[in-house]
């Protein structure tokens, strides 16, 4: 429980110059991943594969495509993946599977079929994290799917359009919402954050419903974490409240200004120095 002790409470003191953070997740792979523990990194993985697979969407649409330098792989490792399974080869074991699985089967699919090569890297990636052995993060894929699969749904049923099409996932959920022709989609009692979600989805400003989407998302990271202390759970939190409030300041300054600050203090406030520390 004291592993990250030291991590935690060393976090860099942070300031913002013209409304940019002067710390980021990209820093936070540069100079806190590597104090993890080899187990706990690939969970912290999870989060930074988000990034490989908008690169690798852009690599096999076009292999001189210029990536952002955020993810897990380069845009050379990328696209080596990308080879090995058009020339039938056996990727390297680094790899994750569901990346391996998709670029499988993008290569066969059709040029009318492309379309739906970004939910089916979704509903892949969200399977691969949910399939996680730490409940808390497994949760927390969960939780994703569940949220932007019941926007889609209620967008959907607002502009008359099938709401099959538009559900990624293959969950007891995600059938619920594919099928149900309740006006809550029989979801209200099952999911507490249903109504929530509602109340977001008649938001008409895209920015404020973006907001609080993320504020939702903020929550259940704080309600979810609250017992976990110096554990790879808290660090995970951070990043995922690192990367909202990158985005806030892009959209708020003063809020992101805000939340930033309030998120260290949490964080310096959790520290309780063990009595060895203190000699």
């Amino acid at each position: 429980m004291s592993t990250y002790y030291c991590l935690v409470a060393g976090l860099p003191d942070i300031s913002l110059d013209d409304g940019k953070l002067s710390y980021s997740v990209s820093d936070f792979k540069a100079e806190l991943y590597p104090d993890l523990s080899a187990q706990d990194r690939k969970l912290i993985d999870l989060f930074y594969l988000k990034f490989d697979n908008t690169a690798i969407l852009k690599l096999l649409k076009n292999k001189d495509a210029v990536i952002e330098d955020k993810g897990n792989f380069s845009a050379e490792e990328l696209l080596q993946l990308i080879e090995a399974v058009r020339e039938g080869d056996t990727p390297d074991k680094k790899y994750p599977s569901y990346l391996v699985n998709f670029v499988s089967q993008y290569l066969q699919l059709s040029q009318d079929e492309l379309y739906r090569a970004d939910d089916l890297l979704a509903a892949l990636y969200y399977s691969y994290g949910m399939s996680s052995n730490n409940a808390f993060i497994a949760s927390w894929f969960e939780f994703n799917l569940n949220l932007n699969n019941i926007l889609a749904a209620l967008a959907a049923r607002k502009y008359k359009m099938e709401v099959s099409s538009v559900i990624v996932g293959a969950t007891s959920i995600c059938e619920q919402l594919r099928t149900s022709n309740a006006r809550d989609f029989g979801l209200n009692e099952t999911l507490e954050y249903f109504e929530a979600l509602q109340r977001i989805a008649d938001i008409e400003e895209l920015v404020e419903r973006e907001k609080k989407v993320d504020m939702l998302k903020w929550k259940w990271l704080e309600d979810e974490s609250f017992f976990h202390y110096f554990t790879i759970e808290r660090i995970f939190v951070f990043l995922m409240q690192l990367e909202m409030i990158e985005r806030w300041i892009s959209l708020d300054k003063e809020k992101g200004n805000e939340l930033f600050r309030k998120m260290i203090q949490d964080l310096k406030n959790e520290v309780q120095i063990p009595e060895e520390f203190r000699k």
